[in-house]
């Protein structure tokens, strides 16, 4: 009976190996740093899908394109192909530096997403954390991507989840208050050193001060943890200035979970937060 059992896992295993097709460690530029590599998770026998591209989070410091839970089953099941990147970190490089790393990647998958099953006018771009802060910048403010010769017309949607600076200023404001208050010492890599230590690097690094009509940005879901002020805040933030511009946006605060946890269920079946993320996806891509 146990070797019954072991071969019909086996089988199992086999099938779901069969199903996808993982390409890892791919350089997305040339004479590339380790870091500057990503994954490509594609079902077999892919043709013209519509692509995702997942940016980690960790403080811009750390954290690694192989933190991926359930998501590339979950999306490859979905019909989509799944790129995970990795960038430079800080601080070892700035976060100018860091941010065209993003813009890189994406230019890679552009041109090269075809010879993996991949539509490379159909890209979703989603990040979590500090990921998420990447993505809704990369999205908004064009000029990374113009600088790798793509446009806004090739990204179908974009999805940050649970991110504490789309507003920089607004962040360092309120983070720094609260430790004034309970007389506590300022971090020594808090928000402010991370993006510059200067007032107008604080405000290009922020998604909302490019949000504006007739830009072509793409539709929005911000996910986010409800029952967190600052993400919260950050969020409904963002969604008001891409309502005010006329961008299409959705938000969607995830109730009885946490930064980590919203990240780790995504694509789980019984997540609230997956049936928002699917039913955005399915309706920007058709």
């Amino acid at each position: 009976m146990k070797q019954v059992l072991g071969l019909l896992i086996a089988s199992v295993v086999l099938t779901s190996a069969q199903a996808q097709e993982v390409k890892r460690d791919i350089p997305y530029t040339k004479n590339a740093d380790k870091l500057q590599t990503l994954d490509v998770y594609s079902p077999s026998n892919a043709k013209a899908l519509p692509v995702v591209v997942w940016i980690h989070g960790g403080g811009w410091q750390a954290g690694d394109k192989s933190e991926m839970y359930d998501k590339p089953k979950v999306f490859n099941g979905k019909g989509f192909i799944l790129v995970s990147i990795n960038y430079r970190l800080l601080p070892k490089v700035d976060m100018a530096t860091l941010t065209r790393d993003v813009a890189k990647s994406i230019r890679w998958v552009h041109d090269h997403i075809a010879e993996h099953g991949g539509d490379p006018k159909r890209l979703l771009i989603m990040g979590h954390s500090a990921g998420a802060q990447l993505a809704a910048l990369v999205c908004t403010d064009e000029r990374y991507l113009k600088e790798e010769g793509l446009s806004f017309a090739i990204i179908k949607g974009c999805v940050p989840v649970d991110g504490d600076t789309y507003d920089i200023p607004a962040m360092i404001e309120v983070a720094e208050t609260r430790l004034r208050l309970h007389g506590l010492p300022l971090p020594k890599m808090g928000h402010r050193i991370k993006f510059g230590n200067d007032p107008e690097k604080h405000k290009a690094f922020s998604a909302v001060t490019h949000v504006a009509k007739n830009k072509g940005i793409p539709p929005f879901l911000i996910l986010y943890v409800a029952n967190h002020p600052d993400v919260t805040a950050q969020a409904l933030r963002l969604d008001n200035v891409l309502k005010a511009a006329e961008v299409p946006v959705t938000v969607f605060g995830a109730k009885e979970t946490t930064h980590t946890k919203i990240n780790a269920d995504l694509g789980k079946s019984d997540d609230p937060a997956t049936a928002a993320l699917f039913a955005f996806v399915e309706k920007v891509v058709k």
